[in-house]
């Protein structure tokens, strides 16, 4: 998964398409593209148990966890539509567009 181009990047709005969480939008807070996985604000919410340290009692905190890339799609909030990405090279600057419309991304 690391030689490919990833279509999705940090800050972008996804919709998740499959698995548990399906139908759930969120920001893009990270992308792991080693492992092929993003992270995605409020979706894939685990429970971690943190153990104490001198002073700090032991707590249980809630924090995303990666999901495959194949599994999310980019969000047009405007349209209300998930999208698909393209790439289109003009001047010689490589950027993406909406397939559908051909607008810029």
């Amino acid at each position: 998964m690391a030689k490919n181009k990833l279509k999705i990047r940090r800050d972008d709005i996804v919709v998740v398409i499959a698995g548990k969480n399906k139908g759930r939008t969120g920001k893009v807070l990270e992308v792991l593209p080693q492992e092929g996985r993003v992270l995605v604000e409020g979706v894939a919410i685990v429970k971690k148990h943190v153990r104490g340290q001198n002073d700090k009692p032991g707590t249980i905190i809630q924090k995303e966890a990666p999901i495959h890339i194949s599994n999310v799609a980019l969000w047009d909030a405007a349209a209300g539509t998930r999208v698909k990405v393209g790439f289109k090279i003009e001047d010689g600057k490589k950027s993406r567009v909406n397939r559908k419309t051909g607008a810029a991304i």
